[in-house]
This record gives structure tokens, C-alpha cells and sequence, in this order.
């Protein structure tokens, strides 16, 4: 039995970590320690004085358990990784789990890309973000693709009897697989493509401008309308809100804000100068005294995960253990510059009292509050728009239940819990490679996560049993305890009539589990028509925007899950098929191809001397391939 008196008096003086934890043995707070007895006694000592939020999680605590550190700074390193780890109830966290996007330059490459990612790879290629905004990424990636023609293919080696793709007809690509590219001008061009992601863009606006009045005076007028519509949106991309400063600067500004429905800190970033965006993450502080708390958090969360720090951070206030963060900052700096993911640099934390650094600061925060503004405004939009599905929705639920003789609870009204949807489609070939996909959905949010993917085993080329078949399979592995199926949605929706219905309840009858279906029918158009429900009667979408809307765009999103599911499948058989007729290419021989060439066009292009780089290949082997592609092409 854990005795906290008995167990406080066990703890060391050391600098450590301690994790308190609730009767159910999770751990609900994570917190570093100079010294651990000292820390963690204060939790139980005078709890009349603690705050509200302190005194909550004090009598939630059973037991807690420390790892002791030799400094405060391995303290620190290990506190941030265990919330991220444990994501503890009573510690201030970062609101969403996704990962963020980032602008990637693949400078990896002979002939560098440029992409969105959520995936960095240390070392190897360059990347700008993390960014907030997905939609801005997408934005910023078209820009650059209808500023600059770069290499937009993932090959890599190319045949020396190569057809450029049409990218290079219409001057979307320089043609890089053919030779036509000059290396300098390539290589100028990520140059200047580094510049305007890093906020640099000054020079390429003013060339622009030349190049648009020099174009005018030849009347060449659509050149200069292409070089004035580049300049409008560099400068919409820049514009917001931005601020000069006499010197070179390279500094974030840290604004923690507070309101009724949102906690989030406000990240302003000043490269060279000029104030050129802003990030909003938005925070879960669990009831935190002060919106100070924030920027520490923030700080462990947001930084330790970044590849490239600014050189100063501006905070309107002190907060605690600044020297402590400061020397956190210069430690992910050095793990960075040692990666090649940026150059050696120190951070420093500042709160400016006057000048051009407070000017900055006070414009920030200026922005800050009018941005407080706009969220509580939109949350209540957001809010109603979410009431009011909710409420379409228990009306469709309930409607679909009793057409199909259950009984089910709705969402009570004060619950902030959305209805969980399941929708499945089902795509294939004239019956042949038949899948199913299901996508869920909670409100108005897709949980991909939650996605599935099914290869039609028993019922190929039936609709009817295919859906049967695949909702087996689902509620099967659900009854058996898998944790991929375990949550159970409020309702399936079909991609279907009547029939697609019927079909489905049979199987959810068998289970008896009180789940309605609802049949999403389409019209002539192929849009979403009415809601079909068991006893036959359908509800009409197209006069109930908010439904038709919804339910549409869920339908939608289904058929797309399931036709790329689709078209990879055959793609793969295609594929296999092609390389399984070459004689001597067995099973190991096609993984190594395939891994090597990607692609059997490729392979079909490859010389005699690249096929015999690829491992386990000999000269009968590569003879072979060369042979059969050979006849292939003489014989259409």
C-alpha cells in the first residue's frame, strides 16, 4: 500500500522528475525539481493556499513515482518528453496531437523539389514551418509551382531515350529528363524560392517589377500581367500585419492569450527586419493561474520539436525558469547545427522595456487582442454551426432507429460529444478487384486514423454481399476485442437505396448491436439525394442544406477512399503481372527491381549495365528483361 507521508520522507534532494498519479495508477501531472522532496512535499502542505486548479489535482493524487537527473537541465529535457509521452490531465498541453506541416526543399536531389510534409527527416533536405495553416502551405506551394519551373517527379535517373511529361510542354518544368536544364539557373531559382520562404523577398519583387515594365514597354502585356500577379501575391503572403525594424532581425514574438472559449499562444516571426506571420497554437491549460504558464509550455512543446530556432524570443513578461529555458533553447540550436538542419546560433530570451523591440512587441499585441476578437466571434459561429448539425443529426438518428425497430440515447444537451458516423463504399472493375472503404467521422471532423481499408474476399462483383461480407468483418473483429474497431459508431451511413440498406441491417441484426443504417442514395447527377431508411420511406436532403451538406460531403469522401484504394490495387496487379512473365524473375528478384527502379516503366527503360547494379540480378536475368521488353515493343 503507497502511504504519501511514509513515501515523501523516502524522496531525495536531488534535481529529477516526479509523476503524480490517480487510484487508477495514470499518471495526471508530470513536473521537474531542483530539488524533488522539497517540490513535491509542497504539494500536500498547506492546500487551503494552494490554487484552484493545484487543489484539484492534489486530491486526485494516490501515489507518485520520480526518476531522479544529475542536473536541472536533464530535468527539464526529461519533463518535456514525458508529457508528450503520457500527455498528463493537469499539465498545460498542446491542445491538438497532429503534427504539423512543413515546406520541404528536397536540396537532397541533384535537381531539388519543392513539397508539404509532416515528416522531417534531419540532415537531409530543407525545411520552412512548422506552419498552422495547411491551406496557406498549399497556397505557397502553388505560387512557387506557377512561379518556377521546377522538377515536379520523384524519378531520379532517367533513360537516355526519355519523353518529357507534359508539365514540360506547357513550361511547367524545364525538362530535367531530357538534359535541357541549366544548373546554375536551376540552382538560382531555389535560391530565390529560399528567399521568399524565409521572408526575403524584396529583391525578387523589385526584379519583377522591372520585368513587368520593361515587358510593357515591348507590349509583351501578358508577360507583365504574369509578373504583376506574382508580385500581389508575394505581397499578400507578406502584408499582414508586417512591421520594419532598422536592423537585421531574427526574432519570435511569444504572445500567451486567454479568453472565455480559447487558451492559445500567439507566435509572430521577424526575419530580417520585417514582421512577415503569424502562428496561432492553440493550448488546453487545464485551468492555469496565469496565461504567463503558457510560454514555458509552449517552449518545451513547440521548440524542442523545431529545426531551426530565431537567434531572440520577445516576451511581453518574465516567466519562470527563463534562464533554465534559455539554455534549452541553445541546446536544441546545437542538436540542429550538428544535424545540418541549420547553422550554429545562439537564443535568447528577452522582454523589451523601450525602443524599436518594444515597438514590435506592443504591434503584436495590439494584433493579439484584435485576433481574440475573431476567434470568440468564430467560435460562436462554429459553435452554432455544431449545435445545429447535432441537432439535424438526433433528428436522422432517431428516425433511422425507429425505421429499424431499436432503440438508441441521443446526445443529451449540454454534452459536448459529437455523433460518431461510419460510412462504407464499395468500388471495383467490372467485379473484378473489389474493395470496400470506411471512413469515419465525428461531427464534422474526419478521424483518419479511424479509416479503413478492405479487399473483398467472398463477393466479388455483388454489391449487396460485399457490403455484407465487409460489415461482418468489422462487427467480427469488433466482438473479439480488436482495438482498431472497438468504438462502435451512433450510425452507419450506405452508399446506397433500399437494397445496399437491407443488406447492411441483416448483418448488424445478427450482432445485435443498436446501430441504425441509413441509406445515402444519388440522383441522376451523382449527387446526394435523399436518405433511405429500412421501412422504405426517404427523407429528401436537397431542401435541408446543413444534412444535404454533410451527408454529401461524407459520401463524397467515402467513394474517394474507396476508388484510390481501388486503382492502387490494380495498379499493383498490373504490376505484378508484368514482371511475373519475364522467365528467371522470381518473387525476390521483382521486390528488388521494384525497390530499386520503382516503377516498371522504369525497368522497362533501364540499360544492361543499371539492371545488373540491382542486387541478386545476373547477366541471364538481365538479359532476360531486356528481352521481353524488347519483344513487347516489336510486337504493338
Amino acid at each position: 500500500m503507497f502511504v504519501i507521508e511514509d513515501e515523501l520522507k523516502k524522496l531525495p534532494t536531488t534535481p529529477g522528475v516526479y509523476m503524480h498519479k490517480d487510484s487508477l495508477g495514470e499518471i495526471i501531472y508530470v513536473g521537474k525539481a531542483i530539488n524533488l522532496r522539497n517540490r513535491v512535499r509542497s504539494y500536500f502542505r498547506d492546500t487551503a493556499r494552494h490554487d484552484p486548479k493545484v487543489r484539484a489535482m492534489v486530491a486526485n493524487i494516490a501515489e507518485f513515482d520520480y526518476i531522479k537527473c544529475a542536473t536541472e537541465m536533464e530535468a527539464l529535457i526529461l519533463e518535456c518528453n514525458l508529457i508528450k509521452k503520457y500527455l498528463p490531465k493537469y499539465n498545460i498541453l498542446l491542445k491538438d496531437d497532429k503534427s504539423y506541416p512543413f515546406i520541404e526543399i528536397t536540396v537532397s536531389e541533384e535537381f531539388p523539389r519543392v513539397l508539404k510534409t509532416r515528416q522531417l527527416k534531419r540532415g537531409q533536405n530543407r525545411y520552412f514551418g512548422p506552419y498552422t495553416d495547411g491551406t496557406a502551405v498549399w497556397q505557397m506551394i502553388r505560387m512557387i509551382g506557377d512561379m518556377y519551373p521546377l522538377k515536379r517527379c520523384k524519378t531520379q535517373r532517367f533513360p537516355e531515350n526519355a519523353r518529357p511529361c507534359l508539365n514540360y510542354f506547357i513550361g511547367k518544368c524545364k525538362g530535367v529528363c531530357i538534359g535541357a536544364v541549366d544548373r546554375e539557373e536551376y540552382a538560382a531559382m531555389i535560391g530565390e524560392i529560399t528567399d521568399i520562404l524565409e521572408g526575403r523577398d524584396a529583391k525578387l519583387i523589385k526584379a519583377l517589377e522591372t520585368r513587368m515594365n520593361e515587358a510593357a514597354e515591348e507590349l509583351n502585356y501578358e508577360e507583365a500581367a504574369t509578373c504583376r500577379d506574382y508580385i500581389r501575391s508575394l505581397r499578400s503572403l507578406g502584408e499582414t500585419q508586417r512591421a520594419m525594424m532598422q536592423a537585421d532581425r531574427d526574432i519570435d514574438i511569444l504572445i500567451p492569450l486567454r479568453t472565455e472559449r480559447n487558451t492559445m499562444v500567439s507566435q509572430y516571426r521577424v526575419r530580417d527586419g520585417k514582421l512577415i506571420g503569424r502562428e496561432v497554437i492553440h493550448m488546453n491549460d487545464s485551468g492555469a493561474e496565469s496565461a504567463e504558464e503558457l510560454i514555458p509550455a509552449f517552449i518545451k512543446q513547440v521548440y524542442t520539436e523545431s529545426i531551426r530556432l530565431p537567434r531572440e524570443v520577445l516576451l511581453a513578461n518574465h516567466v519562470p525558469d527563463e534562464a533554465l529555458l534559455t539554455e534549452l533553447l541553445n541546446r536544441i540550436n546545437a542538436d540542429n547545427a550538428a544535424s545540418g538542419t541549420d547553422t550554429a546560433h545562439k537564443t535568447k530570451i528577452t522582454v523589451p522595456e523601450r525602443g524599436e523591440k518594444r515597438a514590435v512587441l506592443e504591434l503584436a499585441k495590439a494584433d493579439s487582442l484584435e485576433l481574440v476578437k475573431s476567434l470568440d466571434e468564430r467560435a460562436e459561429r462554429e459553435a452554432s454551426r455544431r449545435n445545429a448539425l447535432r441537432d439535424r443529426m438526433t433528428e436522422l438518428i432517431l428516425e433511422a432507429a425507429a425505421a429499424d425497430g431499436i432503440t438508441v440515447v441521443p446526445i443529451e444537451e449540454g454534452d459536448d460529444r459529437e455523433y460518431r458516423v461510419e460510412a462504407y463504399d464499395i468500388s471495383n472493375t467490372n467485379g473484378v478487384d473489389t474493395v470496400a472503404a470506411m471512413v469515419v467521422y465525428e461531427g464534422r471532423k474526419p478521424l483518419r486514423n479511424d479509416y479503413r481499408k478492405f479487399k473483398v474476399k467472398t463477393a466479388e462483383g455483388d454489391d449487396y454481399g460485399s457490403l455484407q461480407e465487409v460489415l461482418y468483418r468489422r462487427l467480427k473483429r469488433a466482438k473479439a476485442g480488436d482495438a482498431g474497431f472497438d468504438r462502435y459508431p451512433d450510425v452507419f451511413f450506405i452508399d446506397g437505396g433500399l437494397g445496399q440498406v437491407h443488406a447492411v441491417k441483416k448483418v448488424v441484426d445478427a450482432f445485435r448491436v443498436p446501430i441504425p443504417v441509413v441509406g445515402l442514395a444519388k440522383d441522376d447527377a451523382h449527387r446526394t439525394r435523399a436518405a433511405v431508411f429500412s421501412d422504405g420511406h426517404e427523407l429528401p436532403l436537397a431542401g435541408d442544406k446543413l444534412l444535404y451538406s454533410y451527408a454529401g460531403n461524407i459520401q463524397e469522401e467515402v467513394h474517394r477512399f474507396a476508388i484510390t484504394y481501388h486503382r492502387s490495387l490494380r495498379g499493383n496487379r498490373v504490376t505484378r503481372s508484368a514482371l511475373e512473365e519475364i522467365p528467371g524473375i522470381g518473387p525476390a528478384r521483382r521486390r528488388e527491381l521494384l525497390a530499386h527502379f520503382k516503377s516498371v516503366e522504369a525497368i522497362k527503360h533501364a540499360t544492361y549495365e543499371e539492371l545488373l547494379a540491382v542486387p541478386g540480378m545476373n547477366r541471364k536475368a538481365a538479359e532476360s528483361i531486356m528481352n521481353y521488353f524488347q519483344e513487347r515493343k516489336s510486337s504493338t
